[in-house]
């Protein structure tokens, strides 16, 4: 990896200011509840957007603003420590779904198995793919 020289950093504030004018949203740690609303509404849109494209140009985006998230809401949201895996069962009872519903977003029923008897973990793709499917943040899958 290559050291970015002064010039380089330079030319980051231009663009980095016209990205904060375009944005919906403070692209910054998150300050309160206000803010924390907006940012999720902006994730959510994003979500829409890239949906399971990796190669979106968006997706690197989306990582900052679904950490940002997280981050707010490991220091102020009250979660219960809840395994990946039995959030994603109890949704899919509530759904009434079965494994072969959601092999598409694991690449296949075994893999889906492989996660609720927790033998592997959800990735960060899947974990956006679940949020989506669900309409929950993708922080309840990590």
């Amino acid at each position: 990896m290559t050291q970015l020289g002064v010039r380089d950093l330079d030319a980051l504030g231009p663009a980095w200011r016209k990205l904060e004018e375009r944005s919906p949203v403070k692209l910054r740690a998150i300050e309160n509840e206000r803010h924390y609303r907006a940012m999720v509404r902006f994730m959510n849109q994003l979500l829409d957007k890239v949906g399971e494209r990796e190669e979106h140009a968006l997706t690197g985006l989306l990582d900052i603003v679904t950490a940002f998230v997280r981050d707010y809401e490991e220091r102020n949201v009250e979660m219960p420590d809840v395994d990946p895996a039995a959030t994603l069962r109890l949704l899919m009872e509530q759904r009434d779904l079965r494994q072969n519903d959601l092999a598409d977003i694991f690449g296949s029923q075994s893999n889906v198995s492989e996660i609720l008897n927790g033998k592997r973990e959800i990735n960060a793709r899947q974990a956006r793919a679940l949020a989506k499917y669900f309409g929950v943040s993708p922080a309840v899958f990590i």
